[in-house]
Parts: C-alpha cells; sequence; structure tokens
C-alpha cells in the first residue's frame, strides 16, 4: 500500500471532486484486501461442503450431505425421545389424575404451550382472554356455561360446543323486547325488578336460563345475574342477542357461536361411558387432535386460574 496514504495533498487523485472531497488513488488496506479474498475462498468451500446449486428438480448436495429439514427431524426425534416416558405415561392416566400429580401436570402444561398456541390461542386469546368484542369465551375466568372442571373441558374439546338461543324477533312485542333488554341490563348489575322478573318468566326465557338467571349448564346457557358477558353489554347488542338469537338457523342475523369438535372418535368414547356402554364407532369419525392432546389442553386450560375442582 501507498506510503503516502495519510497526506492527501501527495496522492493522485482520479480527477473526480464532489463539494470540494477528492476521489484518491489510494490503495484499500492489505487486512481489508486479504480478508476479500478469504472470503471468496470460504464461499468455494461452502459450495463445496453444503447444499448451494439449484437445479432442474433439486440441487446440489455437498459433500456433508446437510439439510435443515435433516437438522430438524434429528433434533426433533432427540425431543421426542426424552418426552416418550411422560407421554406413555399420560397416555394411560386420565385428565384428574395428570391434574393431581404436580409431575405431570407440569408437563401437560409446559408441553401444552406450543399445543394452545397452535390450536387454540386464534379464537380463545393468549392466556385464555380473547379479544374483547370477539365473541369467544373468556379462559381465565370462573365463569362456564357448560362447566370448569377439567372432565368437562376435555368432553369440550373432544366434541365441540354450539349452544342455540332462538330469535324472538317474531315472537316478542317491541315492548316486550325493552322490558326483557332492561331486565338483562339490571341482573347483570343485582337489581332487576319484580315486573323484569315476571316478563323473564312469562316468555319463556326461565326455561333455558333458569329460575335464577344464572344458566344451566347442561344447555350453555348463559348467567344473566354476572357482569360477564358472551359478545357484548351494550343495550344495543343486547337486543340484538334477544331479536335473533344465537346459532338460530332461521334468522340470518343470528349470532354464529360455534366450537369445532377436536376429536370424534374420543367424544363418541365419553358419551359411551357416560351410560356404561361399549361405543359405537362408524369409522368417520375425526381426530384433529390426539386423546393425549385432548387431556393435556384439558390441563392447561383447567390451569389458566379459572378451573373448576370437581366435589
Amino acid at each position: 500500500m501507498a506510503d503516502n496514504k495519510k497526506n492527501p495533498n501527495d496522492v493522485p487523485d482520479t480527477g473526480h471532486e464532489w463539494d470540494g472531497i477528492r476521489e484518491l488513488e489510494n490503495e484499500p488496506p492489505r487486512w481489508w484486501t486479504n480478508a476479500l479474498y478469504l472470503s471468496g475462498l470460504l464461499v468455494l468451500v461452502y459450495f463445496i461442503l453444503y447444499p448451494s446449486l439449484p437445479l432442474i428438480n433439486d440441487s446440489t448436495k455437498g459433500l456433508l450431505g446437510w439439510t435443515q429439514i435433516n437438522e430438524y427431524k434429528e433434533n426433533l426425534a432427540k425431543v421426542q425421545e426424552k418426552r416418550a416416558p411422560f407421554e406413555e405415561k399420560l397416555a394411560a392416566m386420565t385428565a384428574e389424575e395428570i391434574l393431581a400429580d404436580p409431575e405431570m401436570r407440569n408437563y401437560a402444561v409446559g408441553s401444552s404451550k406450543v399445543l394452545y398456541g397452535d390450536n387454540c390461542a386464534a379464537c380463545h386469546g393468549t392466556g385464555g382472554i380473547p379479544a374483547a368484542g370477539s365473541g369467544y369465551p373468556i379462559l381465565a375466568d370462573d365463569d362456564w356455561l357448560y362447566g370448569g372442571d377439567v372432565n368437562t373441558i376435555v368432553a369440550t374439546l373432544a366434541q365441540g360446543r354450539q349452544g342455540m338461543m332462538m330469535s324472538h324477533a317474531k315472537t316478542l312485542k317491541p315492548e316486550e323486547v325493552d322490558g326483557l333488554v332492561k331486565f338483562v341490563m339490571n341482573a347483570a348489575e343485582g337489581n332487576a325488578t319484580e315486573a323484569g322478573w315476571k316478563l323473564f318468566n312469562e316468555k319463556g326465557c326461565v326455561g333455558c336460563h333458569g329460575a335464577d338467571g344464572k344458566g344451566i349448564q347442561q344447555l350453555g346457557s348463559a348467567n344473566l345475574t354476572d357482569q360477564i358477558w358472551r359478545f357484548s353489554g351494550e343495550e344495543a347488542e343486547i337486543r340484538h342477542t334477544i331479536l335473533h338469537g344465537v346459532n338460530d338457523p332461521s334468522d340470518p342475523q343470528t349470532r354464529i357461536a360455534v366450537m369445532p369438535s377436536w376429536n370424534e372418535k374420543l367424544a363418541v368414547k365419553l358419551e359411551a361411558l357416560q351410560w356404561e356402554e361399549e361405543p359405537e364407532y362408524d369409522g368417520t369419525e375425526t381426530e384433529r387432535l390426539t386423546e393425549t392432546e385432548i387431556k393435556k389442553l384439558a390441563v392447561y386450560v383447567h390451569q389458566f386460574g379459572g378451573g373448576e375442582t370437581l366435589e
């Protein structure tokens, strides 16, 4: 490199000048030149050792035969090998037994984070708290439409849920709708009037929501006496629900609230166990999640903080 590179007055330039800045003809530092040549050599070595050049249907394999997918499979095999004893033990346990065993409960919760994120978080949100106004149930509170013990959560995951509230747009008079809207808003605050309860009973609301308005878990009906809203506690939204119902096929404006089944085969099995019968399968049952994954997710959801305990 040039000895006089630090004295710009003694170094020839290219004749180019911008705003008083001359472009000199100094050679680059030797370390920089050597690094440039070395990088070219490293590129050549990489081309030889690793897959590099695309071909028509494939690519060059390289002397090492390394691929990202093979590395992923190798790492996955190591993880599965460590998990295997726990997974085998889980498969033979009920969700209640998993919940009662601290070691297995911790494993189920820890190994379900990705499972929940992939399959549940899109609706129920991270940590079981969905976006406000989305209409999806909160999983981290104590309000359960069908029940929050771990066995019920297993059944919910397996068979899915699709409650139904009929549309009342054609059966209620405008003043009756107004009265029921006011009743629901008052009941949520704990100050429903006698006239409101009378209308509630006369119009048949008691049949689904119970004599105390707290809902019936066997039906999945909402508790009207708390301030937890499936859709919204706004007056206009309550009116819409009363008028058009939920999952009512006869009303195009009805609210749609459906949780899909994640393991129809397990749902059939659970139904048969309830009646102490042998399950009968028709061969069309879907299994989007395995039975073990269902149990793990049930424990995971139960541990959000709102899970009920069996008496």
